[in-house]
């Protein structure tokens, strides 16, 4: 009679669990090539070689999202928080006068070159620095997936594998010449596990916490990539020229200043790359 007792309540035990098992995917991107050429034309061999009026007036934005699905997600007030980080880290460089936050939504109906000239006059900016990501997270099932089902939901075993991936790039173009100027990218993985009714909680979490750290890469390989920058044109490698702004001169101080002797040092470097001007034999 015990052994019968214990049995029925074994099955029912067993009743009140599940084992399940399928796997789910969320997806939140943009995509640089496709903002920039959305007929699916085939980007030039060969750009013009972009004319920089220095100190530059930059505008910093993120692309419209294009594809999003699932729990993973960039919210505005995320992706403010990410443009802001990344306009203190660069906002003091010499050769650079003010960096512009500019929305999202004024890119969603301006795509193409085309589009990018027209928020350019806008804002009043030489280069445009646009940030792009596609982030993706799996969650699969493993075979402690057991859930208690109740009336509140399925808790006790942390079954769910929850893996976040991101790529989060920066590139800085030149809307008048169609030319890239600079560009880097950052990425991250997370992995965790949670149990089935703290999935979607923990997800959303993963997907903000790698996009910082994405982000964060990002920002020092950029600030290497503009290092390297400014070592080329300085020695006449880069492929740009650089003038000289004529009111630069008499303008006030500041984190994103640059004297006359800076803007002059910078302007021959750049025409004696170009052959115009002739070291004495």
């Amino acid at each position: 009679m015990k052994l019968g007792a214990l049995f029925l309540l074994t099955l029912l035990a067993a009743a009140g669990c599940t084992f399940a098992s399928h796997s789910s995917q969320s997806r939140n991107s943009s995509s640089l090539v496709s903002f920039l050429y959305p007929s699916g034309s085939t980007p030039p061999q060969q750009n013009s070689i972009p004319e920089l009026h220095v100190p530059l007036r930059v505008g910093l934005a993120f692309l419209p999202t294009q594809r999003t699905s699932g729990d993973a997600s960039l919210d505005e007030a995320h992706k403010e928080e990410l443009l802001e980080r990344i306009r203190k880290k660069f906002s003091d460089r010499k050769f650079v006068s003010e960096i512009v936050i500019i929305p999202d939504y004024y890119l969603a109906t301006s795509r193409g070159f085309e589009g990018l000239q027209g928020v350019q006059r806008l804002y009043n900016v030489d280069l445009m620095a646009l940030v792009s990501y596609d982030q993706v997270a799996y969650t699969d099932d493993n075979k402690w997936s057991l859930g208690y089902l109740t009336i509140v939901g399925a808790y006790v075993v942390k079954g769910n594998t929850n893996d976040t991936t991101t790529l989060v790039d920066l590139a800085v173009v030149d809307p008048r010449t169609r030319s890239l100027v600079l560009r880097a990218g950052g990425t991250d993985t997370h992995h965790q596990n949670s149990t089935m009714i703290d999935s979607p909680r923990d997800i959303r979490l993963a997907s903000g916490a790698s996009f910082d750290a994405a982000t964060e890469q990002m920002i020092v390989h950029f600030d290497s990539a503009l290092t390297a920058f400014q070592t080329d044109v300085h020695e006449g490698r880069a492929n740009v020229h650089i003038v000289a702004r004529a009111s630069a001169g008499g303008g006030s101080g500041g984190g994103g200043s640059i004297d006359g002797a800076d803007l002059a040092a910078l302007a021959a470097l750049t025409l004696l790359s170009m052959g115009r001007i002739r070291k004495p034999a």
